[in-house]
């Protein structure tokens, strides 16, 4: 490229870059909403810790599958169009959760004078728990086109560093939506819900078939702070994927710009130019043994991540003794600090140090996670938040570091014709995590206490190090093969 092309290149690479790390932001914003809403559920609605549980295991399931589906879709279409429509969709089952109460009461209600009797608890978990499932299968519309676009933009020699600047929109996301709920909405809920015992029991009692229009707005006024953690992040990411939409640009070639790596079209035309493409996916994607393995190991990477970032609230207010905002400032230093740190640090020291081997990095990192969860683990409840937030603050740095690289490493293995699939192979394993972080853990939390949590966390630590080492001697990528 001469130097008018290389400017404009290098120009057109930072704003994607930004772009679509905003556009993927936005889709924690109406994802990780749920973390911080979920002690008020708790206290406004008694649901309980392996329902919650439950909503983080099959969200975090379809998720996954949805991935898988939607790196297909992405590798043979218009990977912007994907990413926009999936964040408006996204948007949209936010606000329909946002008012599942007033749904709930609504079906309570229709089926009363129907003459079925129906309890307005049993009704609200099931239309929050189906609407949140199919918020899950949206959100697996983000991360597969964004990786496409992010490997048609940065050379594989530079894709670890540049991609783990873009992988800070997870925390990016995270953070955000965290502060925003966990520092100017729910305050205003008054989560010690102890003196208000009273009143939400007569409240709660007159959600029935006999409802009234009074209670219903009246339960509203008393409690709708939760509800504004999922309506105001909808209205953020409808405005987001409209920004998709209109400045992302899928490739270089979209603007008259040379491909990084010269490839052949996804995009298949004739029978001998799909048979051709279908083999080289089932040979670097589906009979790749490198693919699944690190697969594996992003298993157990998520249940370690899932477990402080969906818990975390949570977990920190009941184990260690913190208030719901000093638990919500741990979670935001744990991703804002902690994994913007981390993921830039460990991507610039794999192409300095370990040739572009994201897999190498990742071993260092799952050893470093196992011994800060060890650490963590060992402070006594009602330590001060100062002692705490150090070791909350490292496990992020360390997790982050395979979070982010375990997907370059899968694209690159791939190679950008077939990166999304790779790396939707990768989400179906991340997100069948949340059978662990999500009903299990909640299971283990309320029947064994958050030792036995810790424990696992643990345990997930220190087996996707040994995942990982057995992959050990592969090479950087498979662009040679």
């Amino acid at each position: 490229m001469n130097n008018t092309t290389t400017r404009s290149f290098n120009n057109w690479q930072v704003r994607t870059i930004i772009y679509t790390m905003v556009g993927y932001a936005l889709f924690y914003f109406v994802r990780k909403n749920f973390s911080i809403a979920m002690p008020g559920l708790t206290a406004e609605f008694g649901i309980s810790k392996v329902s919650l549980g439950l909503f983080l295991t099959l969200h975090g399931i379809i998720y996954g599958l949805s991935r898988f589906v939607n790196g297909i879709i992405a590798d043979r279409g218009s990977a912007k169009v994907v990413a926009s429509v999936g964040l408006m969709l996204c948007a949209v089952a936010n606000i329909i959760f946002g008012v599942s109460d007033f749904v709930a009461n609504w079906i309570v209600v229709l089926a009363a004078k129907m003459g079925t009797t129906l309890t307005f608890s049993t009704v609200l978990v099931y239309c929050m728990g189906i609407i949140w499932v199919i918020n899950g299968y949206l959100q697996g519309m983000g991360i597969p086109p964004f990786t496409k676009i992010m490997t048609h933009w940065i050379h594989p020699d530079e894709l670890a560093t540049k991609m783990s600047v873009w992988n800070m929109s997870h925390s990016i996301g995270a953070g955000l939506v965290f502060g925003l709920c966990g520092w100017v909405i729910m305050p205003h809920l008054g989560l010690d819900m102890s003196a208000n015992a009273e009143v939400v029991q007569t409240i709660t009692a007159n959600l029935g078939a006999n409802a009234s229009y009074e209670d219903v707005l009246n339960f509203s006024q008393h409690f709708g702070a939760w509800r504004l953690c999922f309506l105001i992040p909808a209205a953020f990411a409808l405005l987001g994927s409209l920004g998709i939409f209109t400045l992302v640009k899928n490739s270089p070639s979209e603007v008259g710009l040379p491909e990084v790596v010269q490839k052949k079209s996804a995009t298949v035309q004739t029978a001998e130019e799909k048979a051709e493409y279908n083999a080289f996916v089932r040979r670097k994607v589906f009979g790749n043994r490198l693919i699944w393995t690190l697969g594996l190991a992003n298993f157990f990477v998520y249940v370690v991540r899932f477990a402080a970032l969906d818990w975390g609230p949570t977990m920190l207010t009941e184990s260690k003794g913190l208030s719901l905002a000093m638990a919500t400032t741990l979670c935001i230093v744990f991703e804002f600090i902690g994994g913007n740190i981390g993921m830039v640090f460990w991507g610039w020291l794999t192409d300095k140090f370990f040739n572009s081997k994201a897999h190498r990095t990742c071993v260092l990192c799952m050893v470093g996670a196992a011994v800060t969860v060890a650490v963590f683990w060992a402070i006594p409840e009602g330590s001060a938040w100062w002692i705490q937030i150090l070791p909350f603050t490292l496990l992020g740095f360390f997790v982050y570091g395979p979070q982010a690289l375990l997907g370059i490493s899968a694209a690159n293995q791939a190679t950008n014709r077939a990166a999304a699939t790779a790396n939707g192979i990768l989400g179906i394993f991340g997100y069948a995590s949340t059978l662990i972080s999500g009903v299990g853990f909640g299971y283990v939390a309320q029947h064994y206490g958050w030792n036995g949590a810790y424990l696992t966390i643990l345990i997930m630590a220190i087996l996707g190090a040994i995942t990982l080492m057995t992959m050990w001697g592969a090479k950087a990528n498979g662009y040679e093969e």
